[in-house]
């Protein structure tokens, strides 16, 4: 049934589902990630003189501030966003600019970050939110007849590649720029009735991705090399790649137990980011890892009943765009953490540590939850 998991409520004499199992989800995803975010970061933050704390108490005060955001968002009727879908888009482009001027902050190398004091923020996560919204409001206006045209695909594929090309080439963050092209894709692909429009435009995407590899600064080259021969590689990231296939396979089927995980202790770099889950395999094993899994397969089968039963194509398109922007990053996180595919640092939501990662996801969440709140129980 549509509305599974789906609590009815009473508003203006007329039936409404708020999805309380998404909201579930949402709230147990935070609390298992804070939970293994301390067991994967107390080891460094106390080796840093940071308190064992320090990464825990840093995450669970941008949760707060997350889950704040989202039931605001939640409370806020969905449609009020379509004012500011292009003030959103053209605000990414300048917060991303941002990054270039004495305000853009480095960070392992990388200048992804802006920030005053001890405030710092990372565009790339705004910029997602936004060309959701941009590209579901335009979507809603065009409507299926209008991305029956080929032009009208290119433009918006266009413009949302802006976005990431911006990111790819003023941050370096490649994976954000794959992560913002691919909902763009999978928005446009599920609105489109189009299809062989996408099949020639995908071949054509993966080979500008690979002339960007092969043609590019010579970075991008040596990690494909570091993924294909992992322990011939003295790059960084394929010592990263090792250390974390060794904690899968050393988690076996049942894992270590809870916060005794042996990688963690200075083995796996940075492991509360990128690679932590490599840390929940370790500790709780195939069982834990699997289990993560199905979790956020059942969250994205609520994301598609709500989209199913949003009461308009931009409702709709909302939880499309949310649906591909978590399948695609927790995939892609798994699947660089098991050496799938080249390293990418692409963190798993909700779980991975970030402050604006996930507050953002929260804001989404919020939007999610607006749209199951105004879906006419059926």
């Amino acid at each position: 049934m549509p509305t599974r998991g789906k609590k009815r409520v009473q508003i203006g004499g007329k039936r409404t589902c708020f999805d309380y199992a998404l909201l579930f989800i949402i709230i147990f995803l935070t609390l298992f990630g804070l939970v293994m975010l301390y067991s994967a970061s107390s080891y460094e933050a106390s080796i840093k003189g940071l308190g064992a704390t320090y990464y825990l108490k840093k995450q669970a005060l941008a949760s707060s501030i997350g889950i704040a955001a989202m039931a605001v968002v939640t409370m806020i009727d969905y449609r009020v966003w379509k004012r500011f879908a292009l003030a959103g888009y053209l605000i990414s482009i300048v917060l991303i600019l941002l990054v270039l001027t004495p305000l853009g902050i480095e960070y392992n190398g990388a200048k992804r970050w802006i920030g005053v004091g001890s405030f710092s923020f990372q565009p790339a996560e705004f910029a997602k939110l936004a060309v959701i919204i941009f590209l579901a409001f335009v979507i809603s206006k065009i409507g299926a007849e209008g991305l029956s045209r080929f032009r009208n695909v290119v433009l918006l594929l266009l413009l949302a590649g802006v976005i990431a090309g911006l990111l790819a080439v003023v941050t370096s963050n490649l994976s954000s720029a794959l992560i913002v092209f691919g909902i763009a894709f999978v928005m446009l692909f599920v609105a489109s009735p189009k299809v062989r429009y996408f099949l020639l435009m995908g071949a054509a995407g993966v080979g500008a991705v690979a002339a960007f590899i092969v043609f590019g600064d010579g970075f991008r080259m040596s990690r494909i090399q570091a993924w294909l021969d992992p322990e011939g590689s003295s790059l960084d990231t394929a010592y990263q790649t090792l250390q974390g296939l060794y904690a899968i396979g050393s988690g076996g089927l049942t894992g270590k137990g809870l916060g005794n995980s042996v990688q963690k202790l200075g083995f796996v770099p940075e492991a509360q980011n990128d690679f932590i889950f490599t840390i929940i395999c370790e500790e709780l094993g195939l069982f834990g890892a699997v289990s993560v899994i199905v979790i956020f397969a059942f969250m994205l089968f609520r994301f598609h009943a709500i989209s199913k039963n949003a009461p308009d194509l931009f409702g709709s398109m909302l939880l499309v765009g949310i649906l591909a922007h978590i399948a695609i990053q927790v995939v892609l996180n798994i699947a660089v953490v098991t050496n799938s595919i080249p390293n990418t640092g692409v963190t798993l939501p909700f779980i991975s540590y970030g402050g604006t990662s996930v507050v953002f996801l929260m804001i989404e969440m919020g939007l999610a939850l607006s749209v199951s709140r105004q879906t006419w129980a059926r």
